[in-house]
């Protein structure tokens, strides 16, 4: 039997053949901070097949069971200042999934989705022109997560421009990761 599938054998869904996906979200640091909120201020893309609301902050990744999601996150503005200074960065302290289905947007998954993956090659502080420097969140989809669309909102820690304090801000929007029996 051909171990290779088009998109037809798999009905129009394409192929799910990688083995991890990454969510890359670019976070506007300037308006976040000046607002306290997220609203408006993540653009957020995948490179799954079939998602929906790329470049959007309702973004829907399909993966499936047992997939590793790597989530990017990293500030609009990359680029070192005239002045010498980086600017601020963001970084995702936890990814909290919703419990949509009983009609409250608020309320915490009590099943786990994801088993959390910890650091691993972690972001390099040394900056220069020639290197990224973003963080991420990485967890694999639990291989007994059930079929369905399960939406998530970020908890954002964002540096300040100015002094040591932190800002932390969940997102009022949910994208959402849609899983697929393998």
């Amino acid at each position: 039997m051909n171990q290779y599938y088009g998109a037809s054998d798999l009905g129009g869904r394409g192929q799910l053949n990688s083995v991890q996906l990454n969510v890359v979200t670019l976070v506007d640091m300037e308006r976040a901070a000046a607002t306290n909120s997220l609203d408006g201020c993540l653009f957020m893309m995948d490179n799954s097949i079939g998602g929906v609301g790329q470049g959007s902050d309702r973004l829907e990744t399909v993966c499936k069971q047992g997939q590793v999601i790597n989530w990017i996150i990293r500030p609009i503005d990359m680029h070192k200042r005239p002045d010498g200074t980086w600017p601020p960065m963001p970084k995702i302290n936890n990814l909290v999934f919703l419990d949509i289905e009983k009609g409250d947007e608020e309320d915490v998954a009590e099943r786990r989705i994801m088993t959390e993956l910890k650091v691993y090659g972690g972001p390099d502080r040394m900056r220069d022109q020639y290197t990224a420097v973003y963080y991420y969140w990485a967890g694999a989809v639990m291989s007994t997560a059930s079929p369905g669309v399960y939406h998530y909102r970020f908890v954002l820690e964002l540096e300040k421009e100015h002094g040591t304090d932190k800002l932390y801000l969940n997102s009022s929007r949910q994208p959402a990761l849609r899983v697929l029996p393998v």
